[in-house]
């Protein structure tokens, strides 16, 4: 496809106090709201955002989030929303839950989205697509939906609150915005919006990254001090919007190809979250790229201080086999995968040689 396409989210809200203010921003949207949140995001905010529905007339209806956005759990809460009657789907908490919440509202004809993250930790929020795990943590496949969320409301004070780890994994995926976006466009390839990419996506992904190497140490620092500060705002809002946007509109490429092939590696890895693991994905992409070392340098810096993962000993693979990387490598290329917009694809064994060369220009500039 030839055309320019570009989406996004009716409304973004994002300040102080937010949280006790849903209500306010959801009340035309329907009559019925369906909540979905893990056990502990009930804890510290859904059961806020459930109060403040209530206090402007809205019916609530609470759902527990089991923890893997799968067919399976979308089509859990489906039957319930169905049951209920409800018509405005509110998703609370991290990645995952976002992407259930956008994938039963799809199942729902007619219904509205509202979410909420309560952390910045990725670029979910914004977007019209999910990513579809299986029951196991698997990657499946991305889901696409004909629209995006009517509503993101983000609490700064509540993002300030989660664990700094959290912003850092945000600030990984983030950062990967830009450096795909710009090979997207280089491979003329085609974006989650489905087309191409127009100057308003790109921009937007060239911001992100600005404000990221601009803000993003002086961000994490407030948050390991749960404050508020001009910094923290900037990177919640390139994390979550800007990202998001960027993402969607402007393309993506390697990185997040690879993170997807490293989902079928057993061990500690699959405990580490996405942004961390699209960390790494994005010195493999540079790698691949020829990228000068000055600039791969930049990134190594910046994602090394966040305590992100740099290489194959972060990400606890420092035992790797080549048939292993060989697996993790051949699903990132698998067709579909956002690889095939790279003006040139690599092949299995050239990707693991990018890997290799992400994890020794890290070694060497760290001198780990």
């Amino acid at each position: 496809m030839d055309e320019k396409i570009f989406i996004s989210p009716s409304k973004y809200v994002q300040g102080r106090g937010v949280l006790d203010k849903t209500g306010e921003y959801v009340k035309d949207l329907g009559k019925k709201a369906l909540l979905i949140a893990d056990e502990f995001v009930w804890g510290i905010a859904a059961n806020r955002v459930a109060d403040s529905l209530k206090e402007v007339g809205l019916d609530v209806v609470e759902v527990t989030f089991e923890g893997e956005s799968s067919e399976a759990e979308i089509k859990r809460i489906v039957k319930k929303a169905e049951s209920e009657g409800a018509d405005i789907i509110v998703g609370i908490g991290g990645g995952k839950t976002l992407d259930t919440a956008k994938g039963v509202r799809d199942r729902l004809k007619g219904a509205a989205c509202a979410i909420v993250p309560t952390t910045a930790s990725t670029d979910a929020p914004t977007s019209a697509l999910s990513v579809i795990y299986s029951e196991d943590g698997v990657f499946e496949r991305y889901s696409f939906y004909s629209k995006n969320p009517d509503m993101i409301l983000v609490d700064s004070t509540v993002i300030a609150s989660a664990p700094p780890k959290f912003l850092a994994a945000g600030i990984a995926d983030a950062l990967a915005t830009w450096v795909e976006a710009r090979a997207s466009f280089e491979g003329r390839g085609t974006t989650m919006a489905g087309g191409k990419a127009t100057i308003a996506g790109l921009a937007i992904a060239e911001k992100c990254e600005q404000v990221l190497f601009d803000y993003g140490l002086l961000a994490y620092e407030a948050n390991k001090r749960g404050v508020v500060s001009h910094a923290l705002e900037q990177v919640i809002e390139a994390n979550t919007l800007l990202s998001g946007l960027g993402f969607e509109s402007g393309g993506l490429a390697l990185a997040h190809a690879v993170h997807n092939g490293f989902t079928v590696l057993d061990g500690d890895i699959h405990h580490l979250s996405h942004g961390e693991k699209v960390s790494f994905g994005i010195l493999t992409q540079l790698a691949w790229e020829d990228r000068n070392q000055f600039e791969i340098n930049r990134y190594i810096q910046l994602l090394s201080k966040l305590g992100l993962p740099v290489t194959f000993k972060d990400l606890h693979i420092e035992e790797i086999s080549r048939d292993e990387l060989l697996k993790v490598a051949q699903t990132a290329l698998q067709e579909g995968e956002s690889s095939h917009n790279l003006a040139s694809v690599p092949s299995a064994d050239d990707l693991v040689d990018a890997m290799v060369a992400a994890d020794q220009y890290s070694i060497a500039y760290l001198g780990k």
